[in-house]
């Protein structure tokens, strides 16, 4: 056990140095080495390809097949290069990121921090959003990133390095119903992508998303409504290659006062209306109608 601890470590730590001599490059080199890597995943020999065609047809039925491989040839392109962007982010001074989101309402969230709430902070995988990572230089209440470990420890703690250096918190999605309960003297903001297709064991609700019969994962709206948490979603778009603006609209100010599905039906719209803004922003690789 002690030889795979070390194994690991050792993996972990070159892994970590070598992105983060690759991220000191120019961003124009970064952007080229994405533009390179968009080729290979567009054309040869076409990552995901056939899913990320099939989701825009079911969810676009009135757009011809060029329009859809238009956006999807787009998609794409933002795709690496939010890759190339991550990288950058690793030696990337806080001010140089700050500097490429704007951040709109956000004295919403304010607001009912200072009320006493905890706030749940819903989005979508729309635009680089691990941009976010650099919330807690906006915002001087305590984030938490709920958050899915993943598989390889090496690279689950090379994210973890990444998505904390400015000062995020994260807590496995296992924990954090603990957590957030038993936080209520110092109210906080978590932050859910609730968007992920939900696994066969986990508490579901089922609501229409972009004209298709989609499960959603209720575990986000049973522990606003559990906390009375207010809960409020992030609307991410492209400005221009790099920049990009976060809104932060109202969902809720007290979930427990909603009626069960309420709260997930509003973020549903919400996450609606930020796909069609921008369709190409949105993360169609996954296999998100697989059941």
């Amino acid at each position: 056990m002690r030889i795979k601890q070390s194994l690991q470590v050792i993996a972990y730590k070159s892994v970590y140095a070598g992105a983060y001599a690759i991220s000191l490059l120019p961003m124009t080199f970064l952007y080229a080495m994405a533009s390179f890597t968009f080729f290979f995943a567009f054309y040869i020999p076409g990552y995901r390809k056939a899913i990320v065609i099939q989701n825009m047809a079911r969810c676009f039925p009135s757009l011809q097949y060029g329009e859809i491989s238009g956006i999807a040839k787009k998609f794409y392109k933002c795709f690496t290069a939010y890759f190339a962007e991550i990288i950058k982010s690793i030696s990337a001074p806080a001010a140089v990121l700050n500097s490429k989101i704007v951040f709109e309402n956000l004295e919403l969230i304010d607001r009912h921090i200072n009320a006493g709430r905890n706030v749940i902070a819903s989005m979508g995988h729309c635009g680089n959003w691990e941009m976010l990572n650099i919330m807690p230089h906006k915002i001087s209440h305590d984030i938490y990133a709920v958050y899915k470990p993943l598989h390889s420890p090496v690279m689950n703690r090379v994210m973890i390095k990444l998505r904390s250096r400015f000062g995020m918190k994260l807590t496995p999605e296992k924990s954090v119903i603990r957590h957030l309960l038993t936080q209520k003297s110092s109210p906080a903001i978590y932050l859910f992508l609730a968007d992920q297709c939900p696994s066969i064991k986990q508490d579901q609700y089922k609501f229409e998303l972009l004209n298709q019969e989609t499960y959603i994962v209720s575990g986000m709206e049973k522990l606003a409504r559990a906390s009375g948490a207010a809960v409020v979603y992030l609307h991410i778009t492209q400005q221009s290659k790099g920049n990009y603006k976060l809104k932060c609209l109202p969902v809720c100010s007290d979930a427990k006062v909603m009626n069960e599905g309420e709260v997930t039906q509003k973020y549903v719209d919400l996450l609606t209306e930020n796909i069609n803004e921008e369709p190409y922003g949105w993360l169609w690789t996954h296999r998100r109608w697989k059941r």
